[in-house]
């Protein structure tokens, strides 16, 4: 009898949309080689609709807060269902993007300069010397990211509206120039490194992400062989660091003029669309999308 699969989609963080786009093609795929799928869009009573459930495992879907913060995490070792992506802790530890950083830098990744302001204090006066990178502390797909561009005189002010919805704490970041780059991590290997550009613009932001046509996904990335491989020895790093499980992703930023390499972010619940990075990397290493979804449910566990 196939295996019984109850993927989470959806949620309630400002990444719902996005989550929604990972589950159906992940749901889709695994229905593909052969397993049992219940797809969950999940809502507060999630606990009680997957002890009805039953599933034998769950594949989490889901982005953001609640799904990709330690929440659900919990929640899932205390109903005992063995769960794909990584555990308790580091999800809790990968989504504070200022508390990874401290993590990931003690294991000898370098990181950007940067520093924790209100919201309200960093509309009030630049925190950082322009240019500089302000984004939410725990927050992912680039939402509420600004770029304070060199001469620019006064602060940001969006962050300050009465409605922002990406909480209180912002991290302030000395702006790199240059490439923006992502490496997967799947079972204690790399599986390349891409380049990630804005097809217009000059910011890989939530709509560049997301809009069909977008971004240019260059991969494998046409950079110096010896960066590519510190790129992918520094994504191995911080995966290890955190205690990330089964697939990872980390984002770089590359100045090719002052050869600056900094690490950003991990994100331990990467977009799962057939046209996402991780998707794209893991064919680039020969492993097809049906191929890729059926590890990650394989993997799964609790105590992760």
């Amino acid at each position: 009898m196939s295996k019984h699969v109850a993927v989470l989609m959806g949620g309630w963080s400002v990444e719902r949309e996005v989550s929604l786009r990972s589950g159906a093609a992940c749901a889709r795929a695994l229905e593909s080689v052969g397993y049992r799928v219940t797809r969950v869009e999940v809502g507060r009573d999630v606990a009680e609709v997957l002890a009805r459930l039953k599933p034998e495992v769950v594949f989490n879907a889901l982005h953001g807060r609640f799904g990709e913060d330690g929440t659900i995490q919990g929640m899932l070792e205390i109903l005992g269902i063995p769960y794909t992506h990584s555990g308790v802790l580091a999800s809790a530890l990968a989504i504070r993007k200022d508390k990874a950083k401290m993590v990931v830098s003690a294991a000898g990744v370098p990181v950007a300069h940067g520093i924790n302001v209100s919201r309200f204090e960093a509309a009030k006066r630049h925190p950082l010397p322009p240019p500089y990178v302000i984004k939410p502390i725990d927050e992912g797909s680039s939402v509420g990211v600004v770029i304070v561009k060199k001469g620019r005189e006064h602060p940001p002010q969006e962050i300050a509206r009465p409605d922002w919805p990406c909480g209180e704490t912002m991290l302030a970041e000395t702006f790199i120039a240059g490439r923006e780059l992502t490496c997967a991590v799947m079972d204690g290997k790399s599986l390349g490194v891409t380049e990630i550009r804005a097809a217009t613009g000059e910011f890989y932001d939530y709509d560049a992400k997301y809009a069909k046509g977008g971004s240019i996904h260059i991969c494998p990335a046409q950079i110096l062989p010896n960066i590519y491989q510190r790129i992918e020895e520094c994504a191995l790093t911080a995966h290890q660091a955190i205690g990330c499980r089964g697939v990872s992703r980390s984002d770089f930023r590359y100045d090719d003029e002052s050869d600056t390499l900094v690490w950003l972010e991990v994100n331990t619940q990467p977009g799962m669309t057939e046209t996402s990075l991780v998707p794209e990397l893991a064919a680039h290493a020969g492993m097809n999308f049906g191929e890729l979804v059926r590890w990650i449910v394989e993997d799964a566990s609790l105590n992760r």
